[in-house]
C-alpha cells in the first residue's frame, strides 16, 4: 500500500494522493474508523466504487450451520459470522441530474488523509461530470471515541467554476449488496441479507431503521439526524422504506456558495431489549451528538487522542516509513479497542470480515500486551468479556470430559466456532493464555478489585482444566498430551513447550491468588489443598529438552521428525497449507509462525541466555513465518540474542504487514494482532522491556535492556507502570528513564536494579550485544533485509 505510489510517507497521517482502484478495497482497510463499538470501512461517502461495503457493530453476528462430512461427538454445530449491519456513512451527490460516480467523467484531483492525531479521515475530490460541470467536495468523517454510539460527516460541496444543481441524499441503508464472500452456500444465504425489518421513519432532518437479525435474534437501530447550511432556496425531505431512509437536500450553487451537511449517526443494538428500548436509545444518542455539535466532536476527538499518545506514541528516528508504520498500528488498536467495553476484540478489529469477525487467542496474546501499558481500561473490558463468556467455557470443559473451563480457539459470543478441532478445540494453550493476561494486566496496574474478582474466578478455572487435561507418569512428570500449541503446521502433540510453560505459569499463579484472596476463593470451591496440587503439578511440569542438540523441542520428540524439504520447496508454494495437505506437515520439522520462541518472549525466566541463543538459531531455520503472527516474536528473540540486523528486519515486516498488505489478504481487514506485534518488536524487542512479579515493596514491575540496530538513531516509548507513565530514551549507547510524575519506580536495566523518580530522571550504558554466529533461515524465507540510504529513504536488499 504504502509503497503503492497513490500513498505518501508522513510521521502523523495516511495520505493518499490520488485515487487508486487497483487498491481500492485495500484502501477501505487503512482507512477504516472504529472506536471498538462500531466500525466504518473506508469506503467512499457516495458507497461506489467499492471493494467491501462495511459498517460493524461489536458482536452484532448471525449463526449458520458448520459442515462436517462426517459427524462427531463434541463438534460444534453452529458457527457465528459478523455482519454488514446499517450503513449509516452513505451520502450521494448528483450535480445537474449526474451521479456523481469517480468511474465516469473526469477526476480532476482525488486525496485522503488519515490522521492519528484527530482522529478524523478527511477527502477532498475535484470532479467534472460527463456533462462537463465541475464541482468541489470535502467530507471529513469520525467515530466517536468518546460519545460510544455515534459517528458522524461533515460534507460540503461548491462548484469549481460555473452554477451547478446539486441533490445530495443522506441515507441509511440495511441489506446492501456485498461481493461473494462465501464458497459455502448456507454461510452465503445468511450474511446476503441478514437483517429483517422492524421499523423505518423519516421526518424532517430524522431518519431511523431498526432491523432484527433472523438467526441471532439480535435487534439493531440506527438513528440520523442532519444540520443543513446552504444558499437560499435550499430545500429538503425525507423518505423511508424497510431498508433505506433518506434524506434528501437540493440547492442551487453560484461559485463562491456551498451546500454544507452534517450528519450525527448513531447506533445501538441488544439480544434482549424491545424495540422502543432500542428506538429511544439511538435518538437519545443522536440528540446529545446534535447537541455536541460538530466541532464539540472534533475537540472531543482530539483531547481523547492527545491524551492517548501522550502515553502510548513510540518515536523512531532514522526511519520515517517505520515511524508511519508504528502510529499507524497503535491508532488502529485503539480503535479496535477503546470502546469494546465487555466485548472482544476481533482479529481483525472492525475493519472487515476476515475471520468471519472472530476473536482468538490473538486478542491476550498479542493486542493486550500493548494496551495493557498504553490503555489499561480496555484490558479490563476485554478481560470482563472473557469473564461473562465463563459459563460456555465451563459448559464446554464438561462437553469434553474436563474439569474448569475450556475456551474457545475462535468466536464472537463465547461458543467455539471452529470446526476443525485440531486446530480448534486440541488448542487449549488459549486458556493459559487469557490467565497470562490476568496475571500481566494485575501486575502492571496493581488492580486488586479486579484480581479478587474476575480475575480470580479466571485463574481458578483455567488452572483446573490444566489439572483435569494433564496426568502424571511413573516417575511423577506432570505431561499434557493431544494438544495443539500456536505453530498451526504442528497439531495433537505431547506436551507442546508453549503450552505447558504457560500452563505451568497459570497453575502457579491461580495457587498463590487462592492463598492470597482465601475468602473468595472459598466461595468457588477452591481450597488450599487444591492448590497445593496445582503447585505440585507445576513443579513436575514436562519441559521437552532434546540433550544431544542441546535445545528445546517444540513438544516431546519434535526434533526426531523428518525435516521439510524447504531445498524443493518453489517460492510459489508458501503458504504450505495452500499446496500440500496437513497430514504431510504435522509429521515434519516446519514451524509456521513462532511458537517454541514464543515461549521464550512470554516466559523469559523459564530458560537461560544460551538456551535462548541456541533454540533461536534452531528453530529460525525451520520457521517459514506463513501467519502475520510470527516476525513480532522473532524480532524480540532476535534483539535478544544479539542479532540486531535481523531484529529491525522482523520489525518492519510487521509493521508493514497491513501497509504493504504483505499476505495479500488487507482487503479482507486489518491484521490487529501484527499491528499490536509492531510495538511488541519495538518496544519489547528493541527496547527489551520485560514484565516481572513487582509484588513487593521495592520489587521492579518493569525492566529493560535496549539495544538498537545501526539503521535507528533513536528510539523513544512511554508505558504507564502501576498508573505512573514512564519515558525510555535509548540513542548513542545510552538509555534515559524519566518518570512523569507519581512515586518513585523500581526498575532494572540490563538486569541491575535502580529507582527512578520524578525529580531526578536516570541515565544508564549499554552494553554490547553478545557476538553469536547469524542465525539461517528456510531457503527463500528470508526476511526482506531493510537498509537506510544517505538520502533518508530506505532501500531492500
Amino acid at each position: 500500500m504504502i509503497s503503492h505510489p497513490s500513498f505518501a510517507c508522513e510521521s502523523w497521517c495516511l495520505r493518499e494522493t490520488e485515487l487508486s482502484l487497483d487498491v481500492l478495497a485495500q484502501s477501505e482497510s487503512v482507512f477504516a474508523l472504529a472506536n471498538g463499538h462500531i466500525g466504518w470501512r473506508g469506503n467512499l461517502d457516495e458507497g461506489e466504487p467499492h471493494g467491501l461495503p462495511g459498517a460493524y457493530l461489536n458482536g452484532v453476528h448471525e449463526v449458520h450451520p458448520l459442515p462436517y462430512a462426517e459427524a462427531g461427538y463434541g463438534y460444534p454445530e453452529s458457527g457465528q459470522t459478523a455482519i454488514n449491519v446499517t450503513d449509516g456513512k452513505i451520502i450521494r451527490l448528483l450535480v445537474d441530474d449526474e451521479p456523481f460516480d469517480l468511474r465516469y467523467g473526469e477526476l480532476v484531483a482525488h486525496e485522503r488523509v488519515l490522521d492519528f492525531r484527530t482522529g478524523v479521515l478527511s477527502r477532498t475530490v475535484d470532479w467534472i461530470s460527463p456533462a462537463g460541470t465541475g464541482v468541489r467536495v470535502v467530507s471529513r468523517r469520525l467515530v466517536s471515541f468518546t460519545q460510544r454510539a455515534i459517528a458522524a460527516v461533515e460534507y460540503l460541496v461548491e462548484p469549481l467554476d460555473t452554477p451547478v444543481t446539486v441533490a445530495v441524499q443522506s441515507e441509511l441503508v440495511a441489506n446492501e449488496q456485498l461481493p461473494g464472500t462465501s464458497g459455502d452456500p448456507r454461510v452465503s444465504a445468511v450474511i446476503d441479507a441478514p437483517l429483517r425489518a422492524e421499523e423505518d421513519f423519516a421526518q424532517g432532518t430524522r431518519l431511523r431503521l431498526l432491523h432484527c437479525t433472523g438467526h441471532s435474534v439480535q435487534r439493531v437501530g440506527a438513528a440520523a439526524d442532519h444540520l443543513v447550511e446552504g444558499p437560499d432556496g435550499t430545500s429538503w425531505s425525507a423518505e423511508s422504506e424497510p431498508d433505506v431512509s433518506r434524506l434528501t437536500v437540493t440547492a442551487t450553487l453560484a461559485p463562491g456558495q456551498r451546500l454544507r451537511l452534517v450528519k450525527f449517526v448513531a447506533y445501538g443494538w441488544s439480544a434482549q431489549r424491545s424495540l422502543p428500548a432500542v428506538r429511544d436509545q439511538v435518538e437519545g444518542a443522536v440528540a446529545a451528538a446534535r447537541s455536541s455539535g460538530w466541532e464539540g466532536l472534533l475537540a472531543e476527538q482530539r483531547a481523547y487522542l492527545d491524551d492517548f499518545w501522550s502515553r502510548a506514541d513510540v518515536e523512531v528516528d532514522g526511519d520515517e516509513e517505520i515511524q508511519q508504520a508504528v502510529r499507524f498500528a497503535l491508532f488502529h488498536v485503539l480503535q479496535a479497542a477503546a470502546r469494546a467495553e465487555r466485548r472482544a476484540v476481533p482479529a481483525k478489529g472492525l475493519t472487515g470480515t476476515g475471520y468471519d469477525g472472530h476473536a482468538f487467542w490473538d486478542s491476550e496474546s498479542f493486542v493486550l500486551p500493548l494496551l495493557t501499558f498504553t490503555a489499561p481500561h480496555a484490558v479490563a473490558s476485554a478481560l470482563r468479556w472473557r469473564h461473562e463468556t465463563l459459563p460456555a467455557a465451563l459448559e464446554r470443559a464438561r462437553q469434553l470430559g474436563l474439569a474448569g473451563a475450556a475456551f474457545p480457539w475462535r468466536t464472537i459470543t463465547g461458543a467455539e466456532c471452529s470446526g476443525y478441532w485440531p486446530a480448534g478445540t486440541a488448542a487449549f494453550h488459549v486458556n493459559a493464555d487469557i490467565a497470562n493476561a490476568v496475571v500481566r494486566y494485575v501486575t502492571a496496574t496493581g488492580d486488586e478489585e479486579f484480581e479478587r474478582g474476575p480475575g480470580l474466578e479466571l485463574l481458578v478455572h483455567t488452572a483446573r482444566l490444566w489439572h483435569s487435561l494433564g496426568c502424571r507418569d511413573s516417575a511423577g512428570v506432570f505431561h499434557i498430551d493431544g494438544i495443539t500449541g500456536p505453530d498451526e503446521y504442528s497439531a495433537i502433540a505431547r506436551d507442546n513447550l508453549y503450552t505447558n510453560v504457560m500452563a505451568r505459569r497459570n497453575l502457579e499463579a491461580a495457587a498463590a491468588c487462592v492463598l492470597r484472596y482465601p475468602e473468595e476463593a472459598a466461595r468457588l470451591g477452591a481450597s488450599t489443598e487444591e492448590a497445593s496440587a496445582w503447585q505440585d503439578a507445576a513443579a513436575r511440569m514436562a519441559v521437552p529438552y532434546n540433550d544431544r542438540l542441546g535445545v528445546h523441542e517444540q513438544s516431546a520428540g519434535f526434533t526426531t521428525l523428518e525435516r521439510w524439504d524447504f531445498e524443493a520447496t518453489q517460492p510459489e508454494q508458501y503458504p504450505l497449507l495452500l499446496h500440500f495437505p496437513y497430514f504431510d506437515l504435522y509429521r515434519k520439522q516446519v514451524v509456521k509462525q513462532a511458537d517454541l520462541v514464543l515461549a521464550m518472549l512470554t516466559c523469559p525466566d523459564a530458560f537461560t541466555d544460551e538456551e535462548k541463543a541456541r533454540n533461536f538459531a534452531y528453530y529460525e531455520a525451520l520457521t517459514v513465518r506463513d501467519s502475520s503472527l510470527s516476525a513480532c516474536c522473532q524480532a524480540v528473540l532476535a534483539a535478544e540474542t544479539g542479532h540486531l540486523p535481523l531484529a529491525w528486519d522482523y520489525v518492519a515486516e510487521a509493521a508493514l504487514m497491513d501497509l504493504q498488505d504483505l499476505e495479500h489478504n488487507t482487503r479482507d481487514g486489518l491484521h490487529i494482532a501484527s499491528l499490536a506485534g509492531t510495538w511488541i518488536a519495538l518496544v519489547l524487542g528493541l527496547g527489551g522491556m520485560r514484565q516481572h512479579g513487582g509484588a513487593g515493596a521495592g520489587e521492579p514491575v518493569v525492566g529493560f535492556a535496549p539495544r538498537l540496530p545501526g539503521q535507528l538513531v533513536r528510539l523513544a516509548f512511554t508505558v504507564l507502570v502501576r498508573g505512573r507513565r514512564l519515558r525510555v530514551e535509548i540513542r548513542n549507547g545510552t538509555a534515559r528513564y524519566v518518570l512523569l510524575g507519581g512515586e518513585p519506580l523500581e526498575l532494572l536495566h540490563h538486569g541491575e536494579p535502580f529507582t527512578v523518580t520524578a525529580d531526578d530522571p536516570t541515565e544508564r550504558a549499554i552494553p554490547p550485544a553478545p557476538s553469536r554466529p547469524e542465525p539461517r533461515q528456510p531457503r527463500g524465507r528470508e526476511p526482506v533485509r531493510r537498509e537506510q540510504t544517505r538520502s533518508g529513504g530506505v532501500r531492500y536488499l
